[in-house]
């Protein structure tokens, strides 16, 4: 079954059992993905599973940056609502890499170029973002990196 579908048919669930969060959560998320679709000229061949995770993860990320925003200003209960979103939406996408298979990458990629200082940190990403695409938070993976080479 294609990824768009099964969101589909989980929307139609939601909305039977009056799940307020999984219906909203996965209404955004088909509206997404439908402007996605309209903007690349898609609509009628749809998006592939693979845009489809990407639209998801962008999503997530959107919803972790809003999530500690709130916890900075104090709203723990809008910080809970996003992260039962997060939750909802991780379904959807494979999970992510531990931080140890993270920092296993990125030993070989630094000696694989050699790197030593800080100032290669820009050639290390671009290596291990292209061989990790899809499979670790950048941010994570960045900061990873920096410990490893200092």
């Amino acid at each position: 079954m294609l990824l768009s579908q099964k969101i589909l048919n989980d929307l139609k669930l939601a909305m039977k059992s009056s799940d307020i969060i999984k219906r909203d959560t996965l209404r955004m998320l088909d509206s997404m993905i439908k402007n996605i679709e309209i903007e690349k000229k898609k609509r009628e061949s749809g998006l592939s599973d693979k845009e489809i995770q990407e639209i998801i993860r962008r999503a997530i990320k959107q919803r972790k940056e809003a999530s500690s925003q709130y916890k900075i200003g104090g709203r723990d209960d809008l910080a809970q609502k996003e992260e039962k979103e997060i939750e909802i939406l991780s379904i959807y996408v494979p999970p992510q890499m531990s931080e140890s298979e993270i920092r296993k990458q990125a030993q070989e990629i630094i000696a694989e170029i050699g790197a030593t200082k800080v100032t290669d940190l820009g050639r290390v990403m671009g290596m291990i973002m292209k061989r990790l695409k899809n499979q670790a938070d950048g941010q994570t993976v960045r900061k990873i990196v920096q410990e490893e080479l200092k």
